[in-house]
């Protein structure tokens, strides 16, 4: 029905940067939000950064003044820069997206994740 596509993971020194990519397809009537979250192993997941349909963004303490979120309705898309990476933001990274296939009906749809490594 829905399908996330991630990609732009990688290996990278800190102090480096990542851009990360997740595309939406599908039977989408609208998306209301995407996302991204990391799970470091041995660690639950947590969010990232979130941008709802009217471009309000939310960060993660953690990752406020290096990594910006941005959308592009039109391709179904978001982006995550990530700068000045640190070797704890190793993890990986899952797109999310909360879309409404139909009326009264929401999905709640999850990438493959796509694993970021930074080195010290």
């Amino acid at each position: 029905q829905v399908q996330l596509v991630e990609s732009g993971g990688g290996s990278v020194q800190a102090g480096g940067s990542l851009r990360l990519s997740c595309a939406a397809s599908g039977s989408i009537f609208s998306i209301n939000a995407m996302g991204w979250y990391r799970q470091a192993p041995g660690k639950q997941r947590e969010l990232v950064a979130v941008i709802t349909s009217g471009s309000s963004t939310k960060y993660a303490d953690s990752v406020k003044g290096r990594f910006t979120i941005t959308g592009d309705n039109a391709k179904n898309t978001v982006y995550l820069q990530m700068n000045s990476l640190k070797p704890e933001d190793t993890a990986v990274y899952y797109c999310n997206a909360e879309i409404t296939i139909g009326i009264n009906a929401d999905v709640d749809a999850w990438g493959e994740g796509t694993l970021v490594t930074v080195s010290s």
